[in-house]
C-alpha cells in the first residue's frame, strides 16, 4: 500500500505539471475519426502508397521509450493500436510533455498517419496528441495477467482492463441475450415487463428478500419469479409472452447461485411441456450456432452437442439407472428412505416423499447428466403450479433440463384448473406451517384470474447466467455476472 501511495503521489505531481503547462488533464470533449479497429481496417483497405490520416483515442496500455522516440499502444473498446512518437516529427516541446506527463493507464488521443513497421505492425506516426484523462492509480502489476480472483470480482473494472477473456465473456453474454430475443420474436412471442416489487411473492420454491413501502405502509417482496404475472397475461389474451429480467432469492452463494440473477420466462398458450421441450432445444442450438458458430460446445473438458433432439428420460428412470431404487415401488416416505439407505445412498431428512425423491435424484442422477437431457415427470408435492399427469396423478407434467451436470431450466404443462390450484396453495400453506420456509404462499388474485379461464399453456424458465456459463466454458457464475454478490 505505501508503494501504491507513492506512485499515486507521483502521478498527482505530473497532474500539477500539466496544469502548470496550461493543459487541462480532463478536457470536456474529444474529437476522433476512427476507432482502433477502424483505423487498422482503413489501412488494410487503402492502396499501397496512399497515406491514411487518423485520429484515435484510448487508454495507454504500454510504453517503450528509446531516447528521442517512443513506441506505445493505446486501446479502446474495439481493440488496440500501436503509436509511434518521434521528437523530430512531434516537436521537442510536445515530446517532452508526453515523456514527463503521460503514464500507462492515462487516456489520450493522437492524430497522425498510418504506416507499417519493419515487424509488420500497423502504427500511427503521431503528429499531435491530447491528454484526455489522467489516471491517478496505476494499472495492476503485469496488467495483462491479473489473476487474483477476489480483485477480479470486487474490482471488475480492473479485470476488464487486464483480461481480454473477461471482456469476451461479457460481450458474448450480450450477444447471447440478443440472439434469444431474436429467436422468440421470430416465433411470435411478445416481450413484456412485470413487477419486481410484489405484494405476494410466488412462482418458485425460494425465500424472498423483504422490503417496506413507506407511502403505502405495506410489506413488499423482490420477486423470486415472473411466473404468476406472466400467466395472468395468458388469461388476458396474450398467447405468447416472455420476459428477461432479474429475480432475487434469499439463498446461499455458490458457483451456480447468486442471490440476484437473470432469468427468462416464456409462456405459450395451447401448448404443453412437449412443445416447450422442442422450443428449448431449438433455442439453445440456434443461439449457439448464431453466436459461437457451432451447436457443439466444450464445457469443463466435455464436448457437448446441443443439436436436437435431446435425450428425454423420466425422473423415475434416471433414479433407477443410477441408484437401483424404483420410486414407484416405494410410495411412502419411510420405505423410500430405507430403500435408498440399503443401497448406500445417504440422504438428509426431507419434509415430504416428493422432496425425498428430488433429493435422491440430485444425489445420484444429476451429476451424470453431461449431454443435454430433459428429466420428466416430477412429484406433485414439489410442483404446485404444474398440471398432473392424467395416468399418474401423483406426478406432474414437468421437466427440468440439464447440461454439463448443471440444472439449466424448469418447465411445466401449466396447471389451469383453479380448484386444483387453490388446493395446492392450501397444501403449501400447511407445509409452511410445518417449517418449510420455501413453501409457496397463497395468491388469491392469481386464483381469481384462473377462475376467469386460462387456456392450456406450456411455460418455461431458464437462467441466462447458466446459459452463458455453458457457452463460454465457465465453472463459476461469478465469471459471467459483472458485479456478483460477495462475502464481506
Amino acid at each position: 500500500m505505501p508503494e501504491s501511495n507513492d506512485r499515486r503521489e507521483q502521478r498527482i505531481a505530473k497532474l500539477a505539471y500539466l496544469r502548470q503547462m496550461g493543459i487541462d488533464p480532463y478536457p470536456p470533449r474529444v474529437h476522433y475519426t476512427h476507432t482502433a479497429a477502424e483505423a487498422l481496417a482503413a489501412f488494410e483497405q487503402t492502396a499501397e502508397g496512399e497515406q491514411v490520416n487518423v485520429e484515435v483515442a484510448g487508454r495507454l496500455m504500454t510504453e517503450r521509450g528509446m531516447g528521442k522516440s517512443t513506441f506505445a499502444h493505446i486501446a479502446d473498446g474495439s481493440g488496440r493500436i500501436q503509436i509511434y512518437l518521434r521528437q523530430d516529427y512531434l516537436g521537442e516541446e510536445a515530446y517532452e510533455r508526453f515523456r514527463k506527463g503521460v503514464d500507462v493507464g492515462d487516456f489520450i488521443s493522437v492524430s497522425g498517419h498510418l504506416f507499417r513497421t519493419r515487424t509488420g505492425e500497423i502504427t500511427v506516426e503521431v503528429k499531435s496528441f491530447q491528454f484526455l484523462s489522467k489516471a491517478l492509480l496505476p494499472l495492476p502489476e503485469k496488467w495483462h495477467g491479473l489473476t487474483d480472483v477476489e480483485t477480479r470480482y470486487r474490482q471488475r473494472y480492473l479485470d476488464l482492463i487486464a483480461n481480454e477473456k473477461a471482456r469476451w465473456i461479457f460481450a458474448t453474454r450480450t450477444r447471447l441475450v440478443s440472439a434469444v430475443r431474436r429467436f422468440l420474436d421470430g416465433r411470435g412471442f411478445l416481450e413484456v415487463e412485470t413487477p419486481i416489487l410484489q405484494p405476494i411473492y410466488g412462482g418458485a420454491a425460494a425465500r424472498p428478500f423483504v422490503t417496506h413501502h413507506n407511502a403505502l405502509n405495506r410489506t413488499l417482496y423482490l420477486r423470486i419469479a415472473d411466473e404468476l404475472y406472466l400467466k395472468r397475461l395468458i388469461v388476458g389474451g396474450f398467447d405468447r409472452v416472455y420476459e428477461i429480467g432479474h429475480n432475487f432469492r434469499n439463498e446461499g452463494i455458490s458457483t451456480t447461485h447468486n442471490p440476484e440473477f437473470t432469468v427468462i420466462e416464456v409462456y405459450q398458450a395451447y401448448a404443453d411441456y412437449n412443445d416447450i421441450m422442442r422450443l428449448v432445444e431449438e433455442c439453445y442450438s440456434t443461439v449457439a450456432r448464431e453466436v459461437l458458430g457451432s451447436s457443439i460446445i466444450t464445457y469443463q473438458g466435455h464436448e457437448i452437442n446441443l443439436t436436437p433432439p435431446w435425450r428425454r428420460v423420466t425422473m423415475r428412470q434416471a433414479i433407477l439407472e443410477q441408484s437401483g431404487v424404483d420410486i414407484e415401488e416405494y410410495t411412502d416416505y419411510d420405505s423410500l428412505w430405507a430403500a435408498a439407505a440399503a443401497r448406500g445412498v445417504k440422504l438428509s431428512k426431507q419434509p415430504t416423499w416428493g422432496k425425498l425423491v428430488e433429493k435422491l435424484f440430485e444425489e445420484t442422477a444429476e451429476p451424470t447428466l453431461i449431454q443435454p437431457t430433459f428429466i420428466l415427470d416430477y412429484p406433485v408435492e414439489i410442483s404446485p403450479l404444474a398440471k398432473r399427469k392424467p395416468d399418474a396423478p401423483h406426478l406432474v407434467e414437468r421437466f427440468e433440463f440439464f447440461i454439463g451436470a448443471m440444472e439449466c431450466g424448469n418447465a411445466f404443462t401449466e396447471l389451469n384448473d383453479p380448484l386444483d390450484q387453490r388446493e395446492r396453495f392450501l397444501a403449501q400453506g400447511r407445509a409452511a406451517e410445518g417449517g418449510d420456509d420455501e413453501a409457496h404462499p397463497m395468491d388469491e388474485d392469481y386464483v381469481t384470474a384462473m377462475e376467469h379461464g386460462m387456456p392450456p399453456t406450456g411455460g418455461l424458465g431458464f437462467g441466462i447466467d447458466r446459459m452463458v456459463m455453458l457457452m463460454t466454458d465457465q465453472a463459476s457464475i461469478r465469471e459471467v455476472i459483472l458485479f456478483p454478490q460477495l462475502r464481506s
